[in-house]
């Protein structure tokens, strides 16, 4: 069996969003949100550990976990009732990003964003006590948000790991050497900066839908929940305040940004209006029997 340490994967140095965001949940619900991160990071580590394919590593890790009942992975997904179907969902993705990455329309963006973190969203409603069927659909889109962001800031990083999120159907002919070449032609950049445009604006579609089912969180655990959202949408929001430029670094905020969207965030968790809005569809269907 494929040995796992939780303690190898802190979210203090590798989550810096999450870790700010933890210190709101309750210490039980903290250390369990952490261990669920330290597996997911884990699985994302291996799949991106080596230039050679390590698909067949990251599927035997899954057979091993759901075969052996006294892992430390199955445990914890026991003692928290976590659907081990849906940590085979991530696998999938994780081993989708193993391959030549070129996606080819916006549903297939939003399928593969449900695989590596949509699925988080699932697993993580155990975890903050919310019990509710109807928070799925939430917890998934605010999943899929947070992975649009990822994908938005990591362009240029997702290229130089032969990897392209952003859809064959937005950005045409445009190469993966266009998006590794950091003196390309204004027309191609301007193209890639619109890409960059929809993703947040879809991002957007998405967190909405995540922020009006926090009604379904406990009181307890929403905040942390809550403020977590609030900083990753924080990154797209400096992404379009940037105009969308394409850039040859990651986007993060600082520690004074992330104090700043936390402050100005209270009132409106407070009254949480975004509650009162409704859920809109956005994802085409695709079946999948664990949403």
């Amino acid at each position: 069996m494929t040995s796992f340490k939780t303690n190898t994967y802190s979210i203090k140095s590798e989550g810096k969003s999450f870790y700010w965001a933890s210190f709101f949940l309750p210490k039980k619900n903290r250390i369990a949100a952490s261990k669920l991160y330290s597996i997911c990071r884990y699985l994302d580590d291996i799949a991106d550990s080596s230039d050679l394919d390590t698909s067949s590593q990251i599927k035997d890790i899954f057979l091993q976990v759901r075969e052996n009942k006294t892992s430390e992975i199955n445990i914890f997904f026991e003692q928290n009732q976590i659907n081990l179907n849906i940590l085979n969902d991530l696998i999938d993705g994780l081993i989708s990003d193993q391959k030549k990455v070129r996606i080819a329309d916006e549903k297939e963006l939003v399928e593969y964003s449900y695989r590596v973190a949509g699925t988080v969203g699932l697993m993580m409603l155990p975890i903050i006590n919310t019990k509710n069927n109807e928070a799925r659909k939430h917890a998934v889109d605010l999943g899929i948000a947070m992975q649009l962001t990822n994908i938005a800031r990591d362009v240029f990083e997702d290229a130089k790991l032969n990897r392209v999120y952003l859809p064959k159907e937005w950005i045409g002919q445009i190469t993966l050497n266009d998006l590794k070449n950091d003196n390309i032609d204004d027309q191609k950049n301007k193209i890639i900066e619109l890409s960059i445009k929809n993703l947040i604006e879809l991002s957007e579609k998405f967190y909405a839908n995540g922020f009006c089912g926090m009604k379904f969180i406990p009181l307890r655990t929403r905040l942390g929940i809550f403020f977590a959202a609030k900083i990753y949408k924080g990154i797209g929001n400096k992404i379009k305040k940037k105009g969308y430029t394409y850039q040859f670094e990651r986007v993060y905020l600082n520690k004074l940004e992330k104090l700043w969207i936390t402050i100005v965030s209270v009132p409106e968790f407070l009254f949480l209006k975004s509650i009162f809005t409704t859920y809109k569809p956005i994802r085409d269907n695709f079946k999948n029997e664990n949403i």
